[in-house]
């Protein structure tokens, strides 16, 4: 494979990694990953509201003048085990504070653990993935960090890559259908898609843009401006990002978002930093 397409494919893989809302992070491809390949990629991310938009999206700011800010650490990981599976798992941590609440909250949230297949592709040029996922709180009596729930998700993908203005190009297209088991669920669709051109030659540097959203559906629909406690609600936000290779095992991605329209939710911003690395184990 050429190293120019190999890059694409990793940054393809933990791009929507870094589009962030919740400081929960997700990753999507359809790009499959070699037999024995790990992907391992820390990042950062920081999330801000002082306004909201109510159930019937008319935008306000918070009463009182609150403001809710949001800083997360989030460890990824994907492993090719054969030529159609692979492993993925997610592991965040996040720092919340709301200016009225009595004090931060912090701690682990939900673990992410899934099983990717590949589909099929059309003449290696376009790839079709799905994947099932587990979500595994890892706190207990925490509203403010996540549901407290288990739940599951099933998640297909879209992937290709061509030509741009005579530069390589990439896009991801995925949505993902998950379901909390607990009281009042919620039952959500995420999705998000996504579109990437180089920058140059040697494909050391890349941009990208990217619409994500959720639509999460409950018959409780009470909000708070911390979102991790919000179950009946939803968002579309816009994001660019710009992509760096060190080296053939190392890139780094930054990436900014903002919330366009929503509903029961925080008008959101989004900040984030990833470091992605590459080992090879055959």
């Amino acid at each position: 494979m050429k190293p120019g397409k190999y890059l694409f494919r990793v940054l393809f893989l933990t791009v929507i990694l870094f589009t962030t809302f919740q400081n929960l992070s997700y990753a999507d491809g359809g790009f499959p990953v070699r037999p024995g390949r790990l992907l391992i990629s820390p990042s950062v991310s920081y999330f801000f509201a002082n306004s909201e938009w109510d159930s019937t999206g008319v935008k306000k700011p918070f009463p009182n003048g609150g403001k809710f800010s949001s800083i997360g650490v989030t460890l990824y990981t994907e492993y090719g085990i054969s030529r159609r599976f692979a492993f993925v798992a997610t592991l965040p941590y996040v720092y919340n504070n709301y200016s009225l609440a009595t004090a931060p909250s912090s701690g682990l949230t939900d673990l992410e653990t899934g099983i990717r297949y590949y589909l099929a592709n059309i003449n290696f040029v376009y790839y079709f993935s799905l994947q099932g996922t587990a979500i595994t709180p890892l706190y207990t009596n925490n509203a403010s960090l996540g549901y407290g729930e288990e739940g599951a998700e099933l998640k297909l993908a879209f992937s290709g890559s061509g030509h741009l203005f005579g530069e390589s190009s990439y896009f991801n297209l995925a949505d993902g259908v998950r379901q909390y088991f607990g009281t009042d669920g919620p039952i959500q669709n995420r999705f998000n898609g996504t579109f990437g051109l180089s920058l140059d030659k040697k494909f050391m540097n890349q941009i990208s843009v990217t619409l994500s959203g959720i639509n999460s559906f409950s018959n409780n629909k009470s909000f708070s401006p911390i979102p991790q406690t919000d179950k009946d609600f939803s968002f579309l936000q816009a994001s660019i990002g710009y992509g760096h290779s060190f080296s053939h095992e190392v890139s780094l991605f930054l990436s900014g978002g903002q919330f366009l329209t929503g509903r029961n939710t925080g008008v959101g911003t989004t900040a984030s930093l990833a470091f992605i690395y590459r080992l090879d184990y055959r």
